[in-house]
């Protein structure tokens, strides 16, 4: 007999990391479910105002929902303190939203990047239910358990022994980003097509968009 589910995952991998004056979010851009592929073009970032972005996967029409109920938010805060939220202010109020939602949650992993008050980069991991903290980096979606045991070696330098621990910039973050997004599409069906990167520095947020494997 088939069970009736109100959610579908849609696959799709996260990955956030921050450094001294820059923080980043890059997903890939497959959309599936099952065996089936929907759609080789959907990356899952959402630029929320010039200094803080979303990453958000699983099920789509959760993470659709959730970006417009932000969006919405974001808009109103604007017309009434003609500013930008900051990025520690998003992240309590995604908080507040995923936690009035405990009974039904979302069916997303979110990741927000962005500055902190001096400038320097930060990024914030929830759980369904809105717990969350600040860290330096984070990987969310269905290549999550093979992602972050490499971010915990090569940024956390973890298991590292006597290793010259050189302060991570832009360029060498999305270096990694690119090889960790190559083994994932190696060994995860959810995640491929292609991969987007969205950095946000003091000048705004930039766009890098690289292939991954179609199979």
């Amino acid at each position: 007999m088939a069970r009736f589910s109100p959610y579908v995952l849609n696959g799709g991998t996260i990955v956030g990391v921050s450094g001294d004056d820059f923080a980043l979010i890059a997903s890939d851009t497959r959309l599936s479910e099952g065996f089936r592929i929907h759609s080789r073009d959907v990356p899952k970032i959402y630029t929320l105002t010039d200094s803080t972005i979303l990453g958000c996967c699983g099920f789509q029409g959760d993470c659709l929902t959730l970006n417009k109920h932000l969006a919405t938010r974001l808009q109103t805060y604007k017309y009434a303190h003609h500013k930008d939220m900051s990025s520690s202010a998003v992240a309590q109020m995604l908080s507040t939203i995923l936690y009035y939602k405990r009974f039904f949650p979302y069916y997303t992993y979110n990741v927000i990047a962005g500055l902190d008050s001096e400038g320097k980069g930060a990024i914030y991991s929830f759980d369904p239910v809105g717990s969350y903290e600040r860290e330096v980096f984070r990987a969310g979606g269905t290549a999550a358990n093979l992602l972050q045991p490499l971010l915990d070696n090569q940024i956390g330098f973890k298991n590292q022994v006597d290793v010259e621990r050189e302060p991570l910039n832009a360029a060498k973050a999305i270096a990694l980003i690119k090889d960790v997004f190559t083994a994932a599409a190696e060994r995860d069906i959810y995640t491929g097509d292609g991969l987007v990167i969205k950095i946000v520095t003091k000048d705004g947020v930039e766009t890098h968009t690289f292939p991954l494997r179609k199979d």
